[in-house]
């Protein structure tokens, strides 16, 4: 009796760590391989990364993309453009912006002032 029910539990500890595998690899896949703020242990070691770069990141490097250049472009353009106009203007959703905009700030390229972003004056 115990031992059906341990495997049974075992067959369903299994089937969660692939559905958990799936769900993490489609969050990745939407957020841009972004990890989440708390992960549960499997149990087993983490692998390390095999490209050399020790970053532990995968995918392409971090800011060589060109959405944060249009963005750039489009501030500079039109002063004062809030997210959500920038988010249509690029025919992006919005919660990416929320991630790339303060990045562009933090490089001193844009700053907020009230709801709008506008460029630093260089």
């Amino acid at each position: 009796m115990v031992d059906d029910v341990t495997r049974q539990i075992d067959a369903r500890l299994a089937e969660l760590r692939e559905e958990m595998s799936r769900l993490e690899k489609a969050r990745a896949a939407l957020t841009g391989g972004s990890a989440p703020t708390r992960r549960a242990s499997s149990g087993r070691p983490r692998r390390r990364s095999s490209n050399g770069s020790g970053t532990g990141r995968r995918g392409r490097p971090k800011g060589s993309g060109t959405r944060a250049r249009q963005a750039l472009e489009i501030v500079q353009s039109q002063p004062g453009i809030t997210i959500p106009e920038l988010a249509d203007k690029m025919g992006i959703k919005q919660n990416y912006l929320y991630r790339v905009m303060p990045t562009l700030a933090g490089e001193g390229q844009v700053t907020k002032k009230d709801k709008g972003w506008h460029p630093v004056a260089s």
